[in-house]
């Protein structure tokens, strides 16, 4: 199987546990933010590809107006955290067909 052919049939592998991967999945530290927003220009619109449980996405809405979470698992959505400035949508990565640019773009795991 190529490359290609593994990421067109990537699998959903995180719904079946998303309430327990919501609660005991690890942050990520203060510091890793402060580096990443270090160099960033502009905070108007953040993607986080394979948000997961929004962990990272609730992180970035802290700093930029409009964060896009994406992920392949509705049920990892389902157990996001909420922030108004947070718009979750079921989506490949490879699929993302985002009609706008972003000043960053983040997968924490994936």
């Amino acid at each position: 199987m190529n490359l290609l052919s593994f990421i067109m049939n990537s699998k959903d592998r995180f719904s079946e546990h998303a309430q327990a991967y919501s609660v005991f999945r690890p942050t990520y530290p203060k510091e890793l933010y402060d580096f990443i927003f270090s160099h960033v220009q502009e905070f108007d619109a953040a993607w986080d590809c394979a948000t997961g449980n929004g962990q990272a996405a609730f992180e970035l809405a802290k700093k930029f107006k409009r964060v896009e979470a994406t992920d392949i698992s509705q049920s990892q959505l389902a157990n996001a955290k909420i922030a108004p400035n947070i718009f979750y949508s079921v989506r490949a990565a490879e699929k993302s067909e985002f009609e706008k640019s972003f000043d960053l773009v983040t997968v924490a795991q994936a």
